[in-house]
């Protein structure tokens, strides 16, 4: 990765749970499985045996992952959602806004791009919404170029705490 990237207080949390729960008990339960597949014999045709290898390797991989994010983080990168400036859309705060073309109310969470999630609302400060949102205050409107070409407007109709 290598460049500084932002996430919210309770991402970090999120992600520091997630590596302790990988190091300290999914390790040693695929350690285990691999233990009890090697006591069946013969390992080249031993589904049981491949499974929990190939677990142990995503495992080390996500480990990796999140170790390598949490190297570039620093203390001036992690927003508290506590501290977050409502006057403003910023990273940590939630936004309410219309897209006036389809006079559709949509609701966010901004956050950074590690803990983005549509599938949550959560949308990222790097995201061509994002970007367009942010420092943006109540009652403005921003423009968002689609990948396309073409300008979607968006209205900021309220702006909370996440």
């Amino acid at each position: 990765m290598g460049t500084k990237m932002t996430m919210t207080s309770d991402g970090l949390k999120k992600l520091e749970d997630e590596l302790e729960e990988l190091k300290v008990v999914r390790r040693k339960e695929v350690a285990q499985k691999i233990k009890e597949a090697r006591e069946q014999g013969d390992l080249s045709e031993n589904a049981e045996y491949d499974a929990a290898k190939d677990e142990q390797r995503d495992i080390e991989a996500r480990i990796t992952q999140i170790e390598e994010i949490l190297k570039n983080l620093d203390e001036n990168s992690i927003v508290d959602a506590d501290e977050v400036d409502l006057d403003k859309v910023s990273v940590g705060c939630s936004i309410k806004i219309l897209d006036i073309e389809f006079n559709e109310e949509e609701e966010y969470q901004l956050v950074g791009s590690i803990e983005a999630s549509s599938l949550k609302g959560k949308i990222s400060n790097e995201s061509p919404l994002g970007k367009a949102l942010i420092g943006s205050k109540v009652g403005e409107t921003v423009n968002v170029e689609t990948p396309d070409g073409d300008l979607i407007k968006y209205k900021v109709l309220e702006i909370a705490k996440a």
